[in-house]
């Protein structure tokens, strides 16, 4: 069978995927009219629709106001300041609705970053558990090897996120 066939997916993984897609949509349903709004302009600018559009606007606007179009009164001659004004303040705006943007996806991110802490917290706790139960099962059959193991011992231990947090902060390098 070829990898881009579609696959049955097993059960955890599918619940886990639609786990996934509920919370996407949950948080596509919460956004404003604004937000819907400036994810439009502002996905429309990184477009290359919009270097063409802006393209066709300014060989127009030089054209009339160079008199190449005889039909067309220019409005804007050289320097063309209007045409400096009308861009600086799109720039403006079209600058806000991109970090509009990207505040609301770090916003986002942050609360997988959170959500996948807290599972990986869960996670640790129960592996951590799991070893326990393990070495007792192992002392229980006499398995003598397993006590022995230093890293086993140390997996097996409670992990302390406060002290590994520390742990890296005092090991990194300053950003100096």
């Amino acid at each position: 069978m070829r990898p881009d066939q579609n696959v049955p997916v097993a059960g955890p993984v599918e619940t886990g995927i639609r786990s996934v897609a509920e919370l996407e949509r949950a948080f596509q349903e919460k956004k404003s009219w604004a937000d819907r709004l400036t994810d439009l302009i502002a996905g429309f600018t990184g477009t290359i629709w919009f270097v063409v559009v802006h393209l066709l606007w300014f060989t127009s606007w030089f054209a009339i106001n160079t008199n190449l179009v005889p039909a067309i009164h220019p409005f804007d001659r050289y320097p063309f300041i209007l045409l400096s004004m009308i861009v600086s303040v799109e720039a403006v705006l079209l600058s806000t609705f991109v970090l509009m943007k990207q505040n609301r996806m770090q916003r986002r991110t942050d609360q997988r970053d959170h959500l996948t802490l807290q599972i990986d917290l869960l996670a640790e706790k129960e592996i951590t558990k799991v070893l326990q139960v393990l070495r007792l099962v192992c002392k229980k059959l006499d398995i003598g090897e397993v006590e022995a193991d230093q890293d086993l011992a140390e997996m097996a231990s409670i992990t302390s996120v406060n002290i590994i947090s520390k742990r890296i902060s005092d090991e990194m390098p300053s950003a100096e």
